[in-house]
């Protein structure tokens, strides 16, 4: 791009202080300019780190900038998303993108009915090395099932345990996105839960039907005392049993990866990419059919 796009900062948690903030002021493509968080003193402390300026209200934000990118809870995320989007503004959304199902209709509307970009930062998805193994696994095809494994003590301490909505929704919103992402991109789209479980320890255990005919399982936990984390993808079939390797992408390589192709698409006047709003619907719908399903 001739100039680098002025990208707004809403939320200043340990997230948005990792990953969002360097990420967006790092890239050559992108300048961080303004910063909005409830937490006023957190906000300035962000900006001030980045030479950015702070935003009285999301509203002010929205008039300085050309896209947006989210570091909020999903409740706060959709309504401010979809205000943004309706302004012409392009987004950087966390999943889940919403914390309903019909709020993450609205936005996924708003995105199309306005043609602005938006990318869901689905971590691992943008890994070089998980591209590669996808495109792979396509390539060979014969996969008739999978399993996941994704099981951490990420809510018993450390920098995400005191978040309120991961509390109280627990891993299927908070890494279940991540979750049925990966195995929806590796078996081909799920169509289907076939049964989903909570116990009282707060295990979730999810069966999916794939377009296909595959089926895969899901085993999600953030209250288990395990370290490091358990993250485990595996595919199987007629050409045997694979399991997607991790080479150590960090979160905030995989950030710059995903601004990479946001900058692309702002410049190109794409509004289309496979981990796009209508990516986060789709996932947003199995969320929501999980839990139904878990509450019969």
């Amino acid at each position: 791009m001739d100039e680098q796009l002025r990208v707004g900062l809403i939320g200043a948690g340990p997230w948005a202080e990792r990953v969002h903030a360097p990420g967006i002021a790092d890239h050559p493509g992108t300048r961080l300019t303004t910063v909005w968080a409830r937490r006023e003193e957190a906000a300035s402390a962000l900006a001030d780190a980045y030479g950015a300026s702070t935003a009285a209200s999301p509203d002010e934000l929205l008039e300085q900038v050309d896209a947006v990118a989210f570091a909020v809870p999903p409740e706060v995320q959709a309504p401010l998303a979809t205000r943004a989007a309706e302004l012409g503004r392009h987004l950087v959304l966390e999943k889940p993108i919403a914390s309903t199902l019909a709020d993450a209709e609205r936005l996924a509307e708003a995105v199309d009915r306005n043609g602005v970009a938006s990318l869901v930062v689905l971590t691992r998805r943008y890994a070089p090395e998980v591209r590669e193994q996808l495109d792979q696994l396509a390539r060979t095809g014969g996969w008739v099932g999978g399993s996941l494994r994704w099981l951490s003590g990420a809510l018993l301490g450390g920098p995400f345990s005191h978040s309120p909505w991961r509390h109280e929704r627990g891993p299927l919103d908070d890494v279940g996105p991540h979750a049925f992402d990966l195995l929806d991109a590796a078996l081909g789209t799920i169509t289907d839960v076939v049964a989903a479980d909570r116990s009282e320890h707060g295990l979730w255990q999810v069966v999916f039907r794939h377009e296909g005919g595959a089926t895969s399982s899901a085993a999600l936990s953030m209250t288990l005392p395990l370290e490091p984390t358990v993250s485990e993808v595996a595919v199987y079939g007629e050409h045997g049993h694979r399991v997607l390797a991790d080479r150590g992408t960090s979160a905030a390589q995989c950030f710059t990866y995903l601004l990479d192709d946001f900058v692309a698409m702002v410049d190109s006047g794409t509004a289309h990419h496979p981990l796009d709003v209508r990516r986060g619907l789709h996932l947003q719908r199995i969320i929501d059919l999980a839990r139904r399903k878990a509450e019969r």
